[in-house]
């Protein structure tokens, strides 16, 4: 990866750290929160999810972390909105790919990732990948949540 292409997408992290979208829990009815904490380096996130059928219509993310954890939060937030659980879980399992170093999903491309195409990089950290995954993991338990109450 070039120097730019790093820099460019610290400053994606950075922008979203320091003005996160979707902040704060939803507070009407029909949603699900689920909470993950990272006891090892304090990452503890909290995500809202709030679905109408099969389509997400609100993501909300609150908590306390890194930069990479903060920032993933907010990206996850607006990458996930208005997608079909099924698109929203296959765009996750891409994420976690990203993370590793793999290639985006063979059906997807980085229109459908957004922001979390920035994500890339954290490969070169692997001690950095709980932290960019904590919020896409607790949107995953949210998802399981719902469906279960609808079951």
């Amino acid at each position: 990866m070039s120097s730019n292409l790093q820099n460019l997408y610290r400053q994606v992290i950075m922008d979203h750290y320091k003005n996160p979208r979707n902040k704060g829990l939803i507070a009407d009815a029909g949603y699900q929160d689920v909470h993950l904490k990272n006891p090892t380096c304090g990452d503890d996130v909290t995500i809202s999810v709030k679905a109408s059928g099969d389509v997400i219509d609100d993501i909300r993310h609150e908590g306390v972390g890194c930069a990479i954890c903060c920032s993933s939060a907010s990206v996850m937030s607006e990458v996930l909105v208005d997608k079909t659980f099924a698109e929203a879980l296959h765009i996750t399992d891409s994420f976690y790919e990203i993370v590793k170093g793999e290639d985006i999903a063979d059906d997807l491309d980085e229109d459908d990732m957004g922001d979390a195409i920035v994500y890339a990089g954290v490969s070169q950290f692997p001690a950095r990948i709980k932290c960019a995954t904590i919020a896409w993991k607790a949107f995953e338990e949210a998802v399981a949540e719902v469906r279960k109450a609808r079951d």
